[in-house]
């Protein structure tokens, strides 16, 4: 990012080209059914771009990028008048040729989309920030605006919650 800051457009296209595809997985499920995710997708890239002098060498870029993305989505909703609680989630594509595992599979993608589209708000956002966006317990704090300890709680009970209706996936 220091790089990009300081004039070097190559080095963006390094950016976006590691961070892009985890990025779009946050925004497509923080945003899943709305039309307007590939807009919202690019709004956070145009903000990176608008922002790059704002970067202090002081912050890593991932919880950086992550807070962006974060406040676009939270500004999504508002300007909706709609809330982020319950959201329908993508499908995802099937992978294996074994109709047995499809099905199964199948079944299981299904309760885990249900589940994480009816986690409440803060705890999906932290939990998707954890495992599509790969962030530290610091860094969601740093991007949620919430404690390192309360970041900690939200991920155990989304945890649970997540474990307790897959129960029979792990097989």
């Amino acid at each position: 990012m220091k790089w990009y800051r300081d004039g070097d457009a190559d080095a963006f296209d390094r950016l976006y080209a590691r961070y892009r595809a985890p990025l779009y997985r946050y925004v497509l499920r923080q945003c899943a059914g709305c039309a307007e995710v590939d807009e919202l997708y690019q709004d956070v890239w145009l903000r990176v771009v608008r922002a790059r002098h704002q970067w202090k060498e002081s912050q890593r870029f991932r919880p950086w990028l992550y807070r962006i993305a974060h406040n676009r989505v939270v500004d999504h909703w508002r300007a909706r008048g709609a809330t982020r609680e319950d959201i329908d989630l993508p499908d995802t594509p099937d992978g294996s040729p074994l109709q047995e595992v499809i099905a199964h599979l199948r079944d299981c993608v299904a309760r885990l989309k249900k589940l994480l589209g009816h986690l409440p708000a803060v705890q999906r956002d932290a939990f998707l920030l954890k495992e599509e966006g790969g962030l530290t317990l610091a860094e969601i704090a740093q991007v949620t605006g919430a404690e390192r300890e309360t970041v900690k709680s939200r991920l155990r009970y989304a945890l649970k919650s997540l474990r307790q209706g897959l129960e029979g996936c792990d097989d």
